[in-house]
Order: structure tokens, then C-alpha cells, then sequence
């Protein structure tokens, strides 16, 4: 009955044929689940069907998760949907479902050891298929600025500091299960918000499904570097960094730009005397679309150093560099942290460079410093403190 309602083109038959079969015995075969997507979330403008074809879909998955032989979706159809002009009204629930389907069955392996078989492996390893990483890196630096997106439709483009902030608020559980009715509505602000989340999972993904994050990590910021340079306005910048999932990536990403804006490049590795080596050292060379005042670009400069501090930490405690197998061992034996000598930093240190820069922004800010500053540097060294104390 389900095969006959599907190719009379029957949809509302098709859905309630497979709503009254599906269950914890029965689930349908992967041609079944293909013909969902294809032909009913991806080709319909109907919101009620939409809703249903997604829910049934989401029962599917959360009843018999896909695995690489029955996922019923390909990276060819991502790439087309993600970049179809034509704008289907259901692609935010179709990412949704990608990524849903991702997640669960990365867990599935990563509990039985056995990341190799994931579907992530298949199709976001640095190793085998990095052309399908940089993709997911174009599509979220177009989600992010808004060149280049396609948005839904009947709705102008816009990006506000407050959209920004909003994305920088959500955690990663957002984006696992979005309202279908906020989908079929989204505004834009709503939209470009959701499949950053989504598409920053997909990242955090790439970037520990093989053998080694720490080389995934540096080849996906190697990719990202030049977008960031050149992303025009602050609050898209803030809203790509913040919303980074993987703390790891996050690093190298900082890492990158500030050794880019040294005066004088550093050969030291990533630690705490580097990150104090670029409060010093480093200069603001990012792409301002309008007159921004010097402050405000220092300011800036000092609130990602920050973020490169709290990221370098979690790094640090977390085994982030270790892949997860080897991490989730680390963690059952309460490894301690691994140091390097460069770590090693005292209170004075930290007072030093700080009276350091202060003169240096004395020549090129003058007198008073702007608030802002101050707080920021304030902060900063609070952090640089707590850090050395753990």
C-alpha cells in the first residue's frame, strides 16, 4: 500500500501508510526513506506535509538510527539542496535530519569503538573526502555574512548585533531538535542562526572523526583562515567564532590570526607564553568595512585573545588533542593535564606584559583610555591568573 500511494504521487497516503507501519519491529527500507526526502520534504510546499514527512522521518531515526548502509540521504543531494537558488521550503528540517542522523550514529560508534564505520567517516574525515569539509566551511561563512546565502523567500536579508548575540548564546543541544512550526516560519535572523549551529556541529564532527583532531583541527582552520580575514563586520566575526563548537579548532583558527598580525612571528608552540607573547606583539590586520575607531579595533583584538585563552584551557584539561578513543581512556584514569615548559607562568609575568601593553596603547591611543579597554584588559589578565592557578 505504502509502494502503491507512492507512485500515484499520493503524499498524505504515503505518510499515514508509513505512520501506521513504522514501530520498533518494522521500519521501512532505504528506497522508502530516500523517497521521504527526495520526493516529499525536499518537493513540497505544503507546511502541514512538511511537518509530518519530518516528524515521521525523526520517528524513523530515533526508533532504527541510520548507519552507512541505510541512511537515506547522500553528500551529492547535501551540496545541491545547500546550494540550490531555489530555495526549498523544507531544507532547514533536511540539515536538521542530516545532521541528526550524523550525530546519533557517531555516538553509536564511538561507544563501540569503531569511528571507521560512522557515516561521519564516510563523509567529513580530513582524510578521505576533505573536499566535503571545505564545503561545510563555504556554506557557513555564506550563512554567517549572508553573501552568497540563499535565505527563504518573501524575506529580506539582515544581520544585527543582536542576531549575533543570540547565536553566540545558543549551545550546541539547540540544534538538535528545532520546532517544526519555527522551520516552517523561520525568519531570516531564525534561519541563518539555525544552520550556523547546524552546520558548526558538522564541523566539531570533521574534526574528531579520524585518528587525530589535533591534524584535523589545523587543516580545517588553514581552510577557514582567509574567510575570517576577510569577513567585513565584527558581529559576524564574533557570531563565526562563538558559535565554534570545537574548542580545539577555536584554538588553532585564533592561533592562526594572531601570528598572522605579529610584527615579529613567534616559533614558540601553542601555550600560555605565546598567547602573552600576542598581547604584545600582535596588531589588528582583520577587513573593517566601515570607519571603526582604533579602540574598537583593539578591543576586538583583546576579547579573541581571551577567547584563545579559555579555548587553549579547555584543550589542555579536556585531552582535546588526543583522539576520543584515546581521550575517553584518559578520562577513566584521571590523566593529568599534559604541561609543556612554555606553560609555566608566574604572577609577575603576567603583571609585566600587561604594564607592557598598556604602554603601548599609551602611544597609540593616548590619554585616558576608553573604558572598554580597560575592562577587557582587565579582564584578561583575571582569566591569565585563574588559568595559572588550575
Amino acid at each position: 500500500m505504502v509502494r502503491t500511494t507512492m507512485e500515484e504521487n499520493f503524499q498524505e497516503g504515503t505518510l499515514h501508510f508509513l505512520s501506521e507501519f513504522v514501530s520498533g519491529q518494522h521500519y521501512p527500507p532505504k528506497e522508502i526513506i530516500s523517497h521521504l526526502i527526495r520526493q516529499i520534504l525536499l518537493n513540497t510546499q505544503q507546511g502541514e506535509i512538511l511537518k509530518d514527512t519530518y516528524m515521521l522521518l525523526m520517528k524513523i531515526q530515533m526508533l532504527h538510527p541510520a548507519n552507512t548502509a541505510t541512511v537515506g540521504w547522500d553528500w551529492t543531494l547535501l551540496k545541491y539542496i545547500m546550494e540550490d537558488q531555489e530555495k526549498p521550503p523544507g531544507r532547514l528540517l533536511f540539515l536538521q535530519y542530516v545532521v541528526q542522523t550524523l550525530e546519533d550514529d557517531f555516538q553509536q560508534n564511538l561507544r563501540l569503538r569503531l569511528l571507521q564505520k560512522s557515516i561521519a567517516k564516510k563523509v567529513l574525515s580530513c582524510d578521505t573526502c576533505f573536499n566535503n569539509v571545505k564545503e561545510v566551511v563555504e556554506w557557513l561563512v555564506a550563512a554567517v555574512t549572508g553573501v552568497g546565502f540563499s535565505q527563504p523567500q518573501e524575506q529580506p536579508q539582515e544581520t544585527t548585533s543582536s542576531s549575533a548575540e543570540a547565536r553566540a548564546d545558543h549551545s550546541s543541544s539547540t540544534l538538535q531538535l528545532a520546532s517544526t512550526d519555527q522551520a516552517e516560519v523561520a525568519p531570516p535572523a531564525f534561519f541563518a542562526q539555525k544552520v550556523v549551529l547546524l552546520l558548526q556541529r558538522m564541523l566539531s564532527i570533521a574534526v574528531e572523526v579520524d585518528k587525530s583532531p589535533n591534524c584535523s583541527s589545523c587543516k580545517i582552520a588553514d581552510v577557514i583562515f582567509p574567510f575570517i580575514l576577510n569577513i567585513p563586520l565584527r558581529s559576524q566575526r564574533e557570531a563565526f567564532l562563538n558559535t565554534m563548537e570545537s574548542q580545539l579548532l577555536r584554538c588553532k583558527l585564533l592561533e592562526l590570526l594572531f601570528q598572522h598580525s605579529c610584527d615579529m612571528p613567534t616559533t614558540l608552540p601553542l601555550s600560555l607564553a605565546k598567547i602573552l607573547y600576542f598581547l604584545n606583539h600582535s596588531s589588528v590586520l582583520l577587513q573593517y568595512q566601515d570607519e571603526t575607531p582604533t579602540w574598537q579595533r583593539w578591543d576586538e583584538m583583546l576579547q579573541y585573545l581571551s577567547l584563545l585563552l579559555m579555548s587553549y584551557q579547555n584543550v589542555i584539561l579536556d585531552h582535546l588533542r588526543s583522539s576520543l578513543i584515546d581521550r575517553m581512556d584518559l578520562i577513566i584514569q584521571k590523566a593529568k593535564p599534559k604541561l609543556q615548559d612554555s606553560d609555566d607562568i608566574s604572577h609577575v609575568d603576567i603583571q609585566l606584559k600587561v604594564e607592557d601593553f598598556i604602554s603601548r596603547m599609551q602611544q597609540v591611543l593616548g590619554q585616558p583610555f576608553p573604558l572598554q579597554i580597560m575592562e577587557k584588559l582587565s579582564l584578561f589578565q583575571e582569566l591569565f591568573l585563574i588559568v595559572t592557578a588550575t
